[in-house]
């Protein structure tokens, strides 16, 4: 462990400093789903690909969890609050890059970078938090720390969908930039300096690694069916560097006494189980707002801003329910409420296997309760299985793998989901339209059918296709749920905790 100098917090700056700390996390949370309703804005506006939808996510989130490893590295060699100030200041900067962009690329690369700076600002935001309050209250304190990253993730889509409907999709990187300046001003006034004296040298063959096999999968995923698959020297490429990547991590874990995910994570079980099910977790968590946002704008023909607060109701209940789950006597087996949270988020997307065009809005609002009951029962209960039988030295590796495994999942879903959602549209469309020629019509219509009248029912027939392939891919996040469900029986009970 790093011996650490721990400069005194001033008594009158803490609430300042938990204040701007809480705020960043929210900052950073709600910027990954911020986007997601404006879509059809900014689609507009960059001539921006249905293709190319899921990197305004998956450019953000990968780019932040590259970075978030080597947080505590920085912190230590650099000083906490130098890293921490230079974090929100490129964030600002990929903020305002983000107004200026008027290509998709150029948009992406600034989501890329406002990424890259956010990957530190939650680890640094709870380490300051933590600090600054006294260990009473520290229960407390990491309630209010996960309540501002869920609701900045539920409450993104129907902000942003407001702000880009009255005042343009520009709107929502400047919105953020007033409480990007004040949490600087704050942790500039009254954080003190705190820097490791034996900083412990940081693996960065695992990191690079291991994100040379993630990020080629990403890109792999993102770009193969644009570019034809194994047709393109790039696609080949990507799948040469994963593969290259993941297998020079695996050797390097096995061979390696010290890397940057301690081996002894690798030993519990309860940690690997409630690992997996988080990626699945993951998968489910955002890729849902990815598909709805547009399956609501795009084929219902709802406003940005309706198909932004029909997102809420499944982001109160998931906050309420995190509350609830906090009073929750430690004392209690978790094991069936990640159970019935699994049950929960299986049965919401089921429900979504319902959706249709002649649906009304509750329909979405149901599902969205369901789905957020079960991820806010399912959140808390795994990190307490996670950590029932972790040694306590562990444990901040080990959260941070849970981070890392939640946000993997949500990026790979969006990739996953977007791939399968444009094979399935194709197939769906060459199914229902394979009748559709003048020839074919001549013996059920009388009269010749022009091509304008041809153009017209392709376009339903494209609809109709594209409602059906969305749908499908509800399918795809209730079997990814369902099939890790049964991990939960492996888990051992609380009663070993420690």
């Amino acid at each position: 462990m790093n011996t650490t100098i721990s400069p005194q917090v001033p008594a009158e700056g803490r609430t300042a400093i938990t204040v701007a700390a809480l705020l960043a996390t929210y900052l950073q949370a709600v910027n990954i789903s911020l986007p997601n309703a404006a879509l059809p804005h900014i689609q507009g506006s960059l001539s921006m690909g249905n293709d190319e939808v899921g990197w305004v996510f998956s450019a953000y989130i990968v780019a932040s969890v590259v970075v978030l490893p080597m947080t505590n590295w920085l912190a230590g060699r650099y000083g906490r609050k130098t890293i921490f100030q230079l974090a929100l200041a490129l964030f600002a900067i990929g903020m305002t890059l983000n107004t200026f962009a008027t290509t998709s690329i150029q948009f992406v690369a600034a989501r890329i970078l406002q990424g890259a700076a956010s990957g530190p600002v939650a680890p640094l935001s709870i380490a300051i938090l933590l600090e600054v309050v006294s260990p009473a209250r520290h229960a407390r304190t990491n309630l209010g720390f996960t309540l501002c990253f869920l609701l900045g993730i539920s409450s993104g889509p129907s902000i942003g969908g407001w702000l880009s409907e009255y005042y343009g999709w520009r709107s929502i990187s400047y919105a953020c930039l007033a409480p990007v300046a004040f949490i600087f001003a704050v942790m500039a006034l009254f954080l003190p300096e705190k820097k490791a004296e034996h900083n412990r040298p940081f693996d960065f063959f695992g990191l690079l690694s291991f994100s040379l096999g993630m990020v080629g999968l990403q890109m792999f995923l993102d770009r193969s069916e644009r570019l034809d698959w194994f047709a393109s020297a790039e696609i080949w490429a990507e799948g040469v560097s994963s593969i290259l990547g993941f297998y020079l991590f695996i050797v390097h874990v096995a061979t390696s006494k010290t890397h940057f995910l301690n081996s002894a994570l690798f030993r519990d079980r309860n940690l690997i189980v409630s690992t997996v099910m988080s990626f699945a977790l993951g998968f489910v968590l955002l890729p849902t707002l990815a598909l709805t946002s547009p399956m609501l704008e795009e084929l219902l023909d709802y406003p940005v801003d309706t198909t932004g607060y029909m997102t809420l109701p499944r982001g109160m209940m998931l906050v309420g329910t995190v509350i609830v789950m906090s009073m929750i006597p430690s004392r209690f087996d978790n094991r069936p409420f990640v159970i019935l949270g699994s049950a929960l988020i299986v049965y919401a997307n089921w429900q979504m296997l319902g959706y249709s065009p002649l649906m009304d809005q509750w329909a979405v609002a149901k599902a969205g309760l369901f789905q957020g009951a079960g991820l806010g029962i399912l959140i808390p209960a795994l990190a307490k299985v996670a950590f029932a039988t972790l040694d306590p030295q562990f444990r901040p590796e080990g959260g941070a793998l849970l981070n890392i495994s939640r946000l993997y999942g949500s990026t790979l879903g969006i990739s996953v989901v977007q791939l399968f959602f444009y094979n399935n549209t194709q197939a769906m469309h060459l199914a229902l339209a394979k009748g559709l020629t003048p020839h074919h019509a001549a013996a059920h219509i009388p009269e010749t059918l022009t091509a304008p009248i041809l153009a017209g029912l392709n376009g339903m027939v494209t609809h109709q296709a594209a409602t059906v392939a969305v749908i499908d891919q509800f399918k795809i996040l209730m079997f990814a749920m369902a099939v890790v469900s049964p991990l939960a029986l492996l888990l051992r009970p609380s009663s070993f905790q420690k």
